[in-house]
C-alpha cells in the first residue's frame, strides 16, 4: 500500500526552504502540476556539474529517489539534452535546482 503524497507544490516549497536553511541555494527551473506533478531535482556541485534525481515507484509501493543522470564535464550538452527531453515528455514535471553541500545525501534523505 502506498503512502499518501504531498501536493508537488507543497513538497517543492518545503525542499527549497530546507535547502536554504542548510545554507544552500534552490531555484525552480520549471513549475509543473501543483498537486500531482513529478519532481526532478538537479543538484549542482561546486564545479557546476549536475546530477538529476527522480523519485520512482518501487515494487513495495514506496517511492524512492534514484539517480537518473550524472553530468560529464566533457559532455555538458548531453546533460542539457536529457533535461530538455524529460520536460518535453511530461508537461506536469517540476524541475528544481539545488546547490547545497552534500546534495546527494540531502535528496536521498528527503521523504
Amino acid at each position: 500500500m502506498s503512502t499518501p503524497r504531498l501536493p508537488a507544490a507543497l513538497e517543492v516549497s518545503g525542499m527549497i526552504r530546507l535547502a536554504e536553511a542548510a545554507g544552500g541555494f534552490a531555484m525552480v527551473l520549471r513549475k509543473g502540476e501543483p498537486d500531482s506533478g513529478t519532481i526532478l531535482v538537479v543538484i549542482l556541485d561546486n564545479q557546476g556539474l549536475g546530477q538529476v534525481f527522480e523519485r520512482l515507484p518501487q515494487a513495495d509501493g514506496t517511492r524512492r529517489w534514484s539517480l537518473a543522470k550524472r553530468q560529464d564535464a566533457d559532455m555538458k550538452q548531453e546533460f542539457e539534452a536529457f533535461l530538455t527531453r524529460r520536460m518535453a515528455q511530461d508537461s506536469d514535471l517540476w524541475v528544481i535546482e539545488l546547490t547545497i553541500a552534500d546534495g546527494e545525501r540531502f535528496i536521498l534523505n528527503w521523504k
